[in-house]
Parts: C-alpha cells; structure tokens; sequence
C-alpha cells in the first residue's frame, strides 16, 4: 500500500527523519518497505502491510502510531469535532435494521443535509491521485480520504435516493445490482452474499462496492455516510465470487475493529464540513449488539528476557508497550497486567506482547547468546536403543538388513506344514496370499535367500521384526540371521556360531553356551532344522534362542539347492539381558603363540566335547580355540569328519616358552586319545 511522508508528518509530534530514513526504520521493525518515490514536493512510501497487521496498519495513523513507537515520539490524533444541528434529530431522518449481527456486527450512520457537490481543493485530489485513487467530487472524495486516514472503509448515499429506512441483509435470489464504476456492469446476487437495501432492493455490495442508483452526483443536496463491520469471510467468498476486489473489500477482508467505527464518523463529518459544508444531524444510527471488549493479558518481565534472551526491566517494557497504545497497570513485582486496544485483533497471549517489545527495540540490536537451559538427556527406549545397536552389529559383520512382510500365505503355511492352531488368521484378509501373520521370521530370510542366491555366490541375512503367536495372540519381537553360500558344508554352522557369539557379546551378554536342542522352540516348527545340526542358544541357564542348519527337505521344497544356515533368538529376553557397561580388561603385553591341531572323529562328534577337553587340560594359558575347518572326504574315511582347530595359548603374567608351549600340547593330545573314536592327525 502507498503511503504520504507528508500526510505522516501530520500526525506526529517531533522530528520525523527523512522519508528513505523512515523506510529503513519500517523496514526493520515492522513492516517491508519495497520503495520511496518522490511525487511532486511529497515522497511516496511503498510499504507491504502484511494481513496479521492489516486490521490497523492499512492507514496512515497505523504508520504513523509504528513510527512514534520505534523513534520514541508522540502521536497526533486529527480533529474529529464537527458541529452537529440541534434541529436535526437522526431518528427522524435515517433508520437501519441488521438481519443478522454475525454478518454485521456493528453498523453506523451520520446524516448531512445540504451539502455542496463540487471538485475537492487541490491537495486534496493530488494526494488521492499520489495514493492511487481518482478524485471524483468532494464528497467520495472525502470517504476515501477517511478511509487512508483511519483504515474504515466509508461509503455516501444520497439521503433523498435511499429514503429513511436502510436494511443490512442477504441478498434475495435473483437480485441483482448495478454499481458505482465505469463499465455500469451488473452483478448476479445471490443469497449468500451481503447487501445494503432500501425499502426495494439493494443499494450497495456490503463491504465492497456501492450501487449507481444512490450514488452521489451533481443534484445531491443531501447525504447519509455509512460505516460499518462486516464478516472478513463473507465478504472475501463475495469478491472472489463477482470477481470485484475495491480498497474497502482488502480492508474487510483482514479484518476490522468494529470500535474504528465512532471515531471514523466523526472524523468525516469534520471533514466534510469543511470541504462540503452542509448540517450534521444529532446523533448516529448505531446497531452494536455484542460490544468488543479489550483484553486483558498477564505478562510476565521475567519471561520476557528468557524469550528474547536478555534482560530487560519492567519499567522499559511498560515504556514500549504504553507507545504502542496498550495500557499497563501493575500487577506486582515482576507481572504487569496489559489491556490490549480493540484494533490490535493479533495480540491474544503474552507471546505477542514480547514479539512487540522486541520488534520495537530492534532484532538487530539484540545480542546473540547461548540459551540458558538445563541438558537433561532423554529417557532411553530401550527396545530401539538395542535394535539399533543389533542392527549396526549386525552390519560391521557383513551381514544386510531385509525388510519382510508380517504376513504369509496359504502356499506358506503347505510348505513349512506349520500347525493351524498355531497361526493368528486375519479376518479380512487383503489377499490369500496375506491370509496369516507370520509366527516366525524364517519365512521372509528363506524367500530372501532363494532370490538372491540366483545372482549372489553368497548370501548373508538379518531381520528384526514382530512375530505372532495364536496364544491369546501374543506379538513378539525376534531377532534372525541367514547364511547360504554355495559349496559350503558344515563350517557355515561354525561360522554363524562365531555372529551369534559376536553379537551377543556386544550387546553385553557374555555368558552364552550352546547346548543340545531337546526340544522344537513354539516359535519354530517341526522340519525347520536338519536333525543333528540344532544348537540352543542359552545364557544364565535360559534358552535365548537356536541355531542350526535348515532341513534339506525344507530346501527341497524351497527349491534351494545350497547348504543354509539360521539362527532365531527372542530378543525381548536379549533387551533384557542387554548391558551397556564393559568391563575393564588391562592389555596382554605378553606375545600368544599358536599351534594348530587336527581330529578326526566320527560324524555328527559335538564339538563341544572336543572344547571341552581341550580348554580343561590347557588350563588358564589356553586363552581361546576356533575350529576353522571340517572335512569328510575319502582320505578320512567313510562316517568321518576332519576336524581342525587353531588354539592360542597365553599368559598374562610371562611369556611363555616353547617348551612349555609344547608340554600343554602334548598333555591335551595326550587325553583326547584316551577316547577311541578320536584319532589325532600328527
């Protein structure tokens, strides 16, 4: 919107900077000034007014009031004292009735007799022209003026036109209107529009645009000018519909203060008395049924500086907020109870009221701090706190993530020959293929698997999800892992033994064994696991979950032609058991030694047996034993297996030597050949 330098200077008492100064003050604490013109002997200000302050800054005492705020000076107010005629009573000359009061919450009338119709003065027409507005004759021209002025939007009809009776309603099906422009185009109404009517039919466009039949012209002698608050929705679904957007509608559409409405009446009754002459009837029409109250908010001084992250006093806030318009009265030593004008439509919380003090004093000359606050960490979920760190475990050992559905189907169901009873049936499935949620997570990985297997030589697997039980319909989180590569024999067993001991012990749950499976987990089923190759994974002396190799009949129905290994583990029960603590263990400085040794026992010989033996002779300098290779073949015979191991032996106190290196060695050989099945290769 364009605004008059000189027209500001008129309500402000002091010394007013240059206008491109002003615009540079504008610009930093209230609005975006997009330009300064000089237009004659006056400049120009281009400001853009956005809606959340359109209700008071869409006129040049809004400007003026931001202007005093910020420079510290003071506002003032125009004349608005006309001169009213004893003999001429309002209610003899003009009546108005509101249909409904929330279309219109309030709505006022003054009534001039004799005035003159004639061009305005010229400085009245040169300010309008600079502003954007056509000078007409001195009476629309005084409207318009009150309306830059104050921000009401005003509208004349000629009295004798309109006749005593004025009515705020809808509009009427079928009705129409011609209006005040150059085109004497006519609108449709319709009855979800808002007019201004005589006792026959409507005579204005209620908050945009008054209709030809009352409007003034050269043979009007008397006036009435209303004033008035309309609906901002109303109004905005009526302009967008008629494609009609005026000065008044832009007001209406962001909203007004209704209370605008006393003093803009005034005003123009001043004002026209002084540019048209004519006799004020005594009093106003004024219908306001619901009368809009200031509100009252509590502020805090204290808050004030913890928002705008510096002190500042309450005596300065007081200062600030009293320039603005509020009023401030105490309400103890560190709160002050702000009563907010009616046209501040945008202040409803004391948030607000430190956005003001802290535009007025300036963003720029606030100082950049660090917050003041108390770091409390956030309570832990302990469910995605170790999910993560599976996950990332997981993913340092070469394994990838897969992301399966919860849900199988009826082929699934045939193939794994999972019991009915245990399944969880959806009710209305999405297909049959979804016709169950999954109890296990070996459904997805096996799929997985047999995809991948078809482009990779190696497939290495993990998946932590929700598994679903038919028992009172229990939801559990598993964790599972899947190896298959091809040509690989017994050693991945081996091998995915070492990802669940890796794991495991990450997460801090160092005491695990594996023990014979001697009985099928109710989370897995019956020909899932090769038999003899079934580990249970316990710790504490509690199964956590299994480990073995997949059935070669369940492969063959897979039609997976590779050798694979899974693991499955509950790991509700590992959330559990789960330890962020290490414990500290001081550095061996002293060098291990190795020594390799080769076994061939029968098939399907426990390995554990073997450990057994070898970690009981070695005693403390037997530090740990891998078994790094299986073989069965020829050379070994028929129902026999090589098996080989690498044993580290160290001491944390000495370095050991050979000879007692050897003396170990030769003890532990010494009491595997004790048992017959077992042959040492040398």
């Amino acid at each position: 919107m364009r605004f008059s330098y000189n027209w500001l200077k008129e309500y402000i008492s002091g010394k007013l900077p240059d206008a491109k100064k002003l615009g540079d003050i504008l610009m930093f604490h209230s609005f975006e000034v997009e330009g300064v013109e000089k237009i004659g002997k006056d400049w120009i200000l281009d400001i853009d007014v956005l809606p959340n302050r359109a209700h008071d800054c869409l006129s040049h005492i809004g400007i003026a009031r931001e202007a005093v705020a910020i420079l510290g000076l003071r506002l003032k107010m125009p004349l608005a004292t006309p001169k009213e005629d004893k003999n001429l009573k309002i209610r003899d000359l003009v009546r108005a009735e509101v249909e409904e009061t929330e279309d219109c919450p309030r709505y006022g009338a003054i009534y001039l007799k004799d005035v003159q119709i004639k061009d305005s003065p010229g400085w009245l027409k040169e300010r309008l022209k600079a502003l954007g507005l056509q000078p007409i004759n001195n009476i629309v021209d005084a409207t318009n003026y009150i309306m830059l002025e104050t921000g009401q939007p005003l509208h004349a009809f000629d009295a004798d036109k309109i006749g005593k009776q004025i009515f705020v309603r809808r509009a009427g099906k079928g009705e129409d209107i011609k209006t005040l422009d150059k085109e004497k185009k006519a609108f449709a109404l319709d009855e979800n529009m808002l007019v201004i009517a005589d006792l026959r039919k409507p005579v204005a466009i209620a908050g945009i645009k008054g209709g030809e039949e009352t409007g003034i012209d050269k043979n009007t002698k008397n006036i009435v000018v209303e004033a008035a608050n309309f609906n901002p929705i109303l109004i905005r679904k009526t302009s967008q519909k008629l494609k009609l957007k005026t000065d008044a509608s832009w007001r209406f559409e962001n909203g007004i203060d209704p209370n605008l409405i006393s003093f803009s009446l005034d005003r123009v009754a001043y004002f026209l008395q002084k540019v048209a002459g004519g006799k004020l009837a005594c009093g106003k029409v004024d219908i306001y049924p619901k009368k809009i109250l200031p509100k009252k908010i509590k502020l805090e001084t204290d808050y004030v500086g913890r928002l705008l992250g510096f002190e500042i006093s309450k005596a300065q806030c007081i200062k600030i907020l009293t320039s603005l318009g509020f009023i401030c009265n105490d309400a103890g030593p560190k709160h002050i109870l702000v009563e907010c004008p009616t046209r501040r439509i945008d202040v409803v919380a004391s948030e607000d009221l430190v956005e003001e003090i802290g535009r007025v004093i300036g963003y720029k000359n606030i100082q950049s701090a660090f917050p003041k606050v108390a770091i409390t960490p956030p309570k832990i979920n302990e469910e995605f706190f170790w999910q993560n760190n599976a996950k990332k475990i997981m993913k340092e050992l070469g394994f990838c993530e897969a992301y399966n559905q919860s849900f199988i189907g009826e082929k699934e169901k045939e193939d794994f020959q999972w019991p009915l009873k245990n399944l969880l049936e959806i009710e209305n499935p999405i297909s049959s293929l979804n016709k169950f949620l999954r109890p296990s997570l070996c459904f997805g990985l096996l799929g997985n698997v047999k995809e991948n297997l078809k482009n990779y030589n190696e497939v290495k697997l993990f998946e932590i999800g929700s598994v679903f039980q038919n028992q009172k319909v229990k939801e559990k989180k598993m964790a599972a892992g899947i190896l298959a590569k091809k040509g690989k024999k017994n050693e991945g067993f081996f091998e995915l033994k070492g990802v669940v001991e890796e794991l495991l012990n990450d997460l801090g749950i160092m005491d695990i064994w594996f023990d014979d499976a001697k009985a099928i987990p109710n989370n897995s089923i019956t020909n899932l696991w090769q038999e003899q190759h079934i580990a249970e994974i316990k710790t504490n002396g509690k199964e956590i979950g299994f480990l073995g190799e997949v059935s070669f009949n369940l492969l063959d129905v897979l039609s997976i032609k590779e050798r694979v290994f899974m693991f499955e583990l509950d790991f509700e029960k590992i959330i559990k058991l789960a330890n962020q603590d290490s414990e500290y263990k001081s550095i061996v400085f002293h060098p291990p030694v190795f020594r390799d040794l080769a076994i061939i026992a029968p098939s399907g010989t426990k390995t554990a047996d073997i450990l057994n033996v070898i970690e009981s002779v070695g005693g403390k300098i037997v530090k740990d034993v891998d078994l790094f290779d299986v073989y069965s073949g020829v050379e070994v015979g028929e129902g026999k297996e090589n098996l080989a191991f690498h044993i580290i032996y160290q001491d944390e106190n000495k370095t050991l030597t050979s000879r007692e290196v050897d003396q170990a060695h030769k003890k532990i050989i010494e009491e595997l050949e004790k048992n017959p099945e077992w042959e040492i290769r040398k």
